[in-house]
């Protein structure tokens, strides 16, 4: 196979794995609408995908790793995961998709804002003034009033901040536990989480048929988009396939305009094209190194 025919897989790999996120979301966000709890959405969801993952994890033949999915850094990096998950379901149920999905893409910029604080790296000019860029562009999908920002935008940037500690724990985990396999175990924190949360939380609403099978997709869903990833970056290049991983911010929009009819305001346009600008120009920057930084990816 061609690097070219190697990088064009990787790359419908990237596109393919971001239009699964957004329909979990998608159909996530539509039972929250029904009047379904947010913890409760995400624990039914959750179950479903650990049967999903789990059921992939076998097929692949991969079970026989399943326990080292369970180190402490493992389990630290699931927990930050869990806790940016959390977060993230709250903000879904109260806010458009695409503006959601848009503060969610700073948490690669405050990664790299963590990662130079703890291990004193070198930002540089250029990279500083990309990372200002792009929060610069989730102050404008935020736009806070007078009163501050609004519940919604907070848990969004709350969620954004757990996926940046949620990588820098990442990088204590060891390499040799495969990718599917730690996404089962982080699926298994998640929907224990999610269960605490719903019992003490919320009151139980009973999902009706249709909002079952919505979470049964959601789960399906998230599960490809995990596979969809592994998959990318073992046909390609990172450093060529990590800017289509911003293709999450068009899915999102366009998931919010067929199914939602909702469209973001000029201002909200202009800060996710801030964003994804910012994004892709970190990215850029980080080929010319040895490491590039790759995207941070949603649950």
């Amino acid at each position: 196979m061609s690097t070219a025919t190697s990088n064009a897989r990787g790359i419908a790999g990237m596109l393919f794995a971001t239009a699964s996120y957004v329909v979990c979301d998608t159909f996530m966000k539509l039972v929250t609408l029904a009047g379904v709890p947010p913890f409760e959405v995400l624990f039914v969801r959750g179950i479903f995908a650990v049967a999903w993952c789990a059921g992939l994890v076998l097929v692949l033949g991969q079970w026989r790793g399943v326990a080292r999915g369970f180190t402490p850094a493992s389990l630290a990096r699931a927990a930050f995961e869990t806790a940016g998950v959390m977060f993230y379901i709250v903000a879904l149920s109260m806010m458009p998709i695409a503006d959601v999905v848009a503060i969610e893409q700073i948490a690669p910029l405050i990664f790299i804002l963590i990662i130079a604080t703890i291990g004193r790296e070198r930002i540089g000019l250029v990279r500083f003034g990309l990372i200002a860029a792009g929060f610069v562009g989730a102050l404008l999908v935020a736009q806070p009033d007078a009163s501050g920002f609004s519940t919604a935008a907070l848990l969004a940037f709350a969620s954004a901040l757990f996926l940046a500690l949620r990588d820098v724990a990442g990088r204590k985990v060891s390499s040799d536990i495969p990718a599917l396999v730690a996404t089962l175990a982080t699926n298994i924190v998640v929907l224990a989480a999610s269960g605490i949360g719903m019992v003490v939380t919320e009151t139980v609403v009973l999902p009706s048929a249709r909002n079952t099978l919505y979470l049964v997709a959601s789960g399906f869903f998230v599960t490809l988009g995990h596979f969809g990833v592994f998959m990318a970056y073992r046909l390609g290049a990172p450093a060529v396939i990590a800017p289509f991983f911003y293709s999450f911010a068009v899915w999102a929009m366009l998931s919010g305009l067929i199914v939602f009819n909702e469209w973001p305001n000029p201002l909200a346009l202009l800060g996710i094209a801030t964003i994804v600008a910012s994004g892709l120009g970190i990215i850029l920057v980080d080929r010319r190194k040895p490491r590039p930084i790759e995207p941070i990816l949603p649950e």
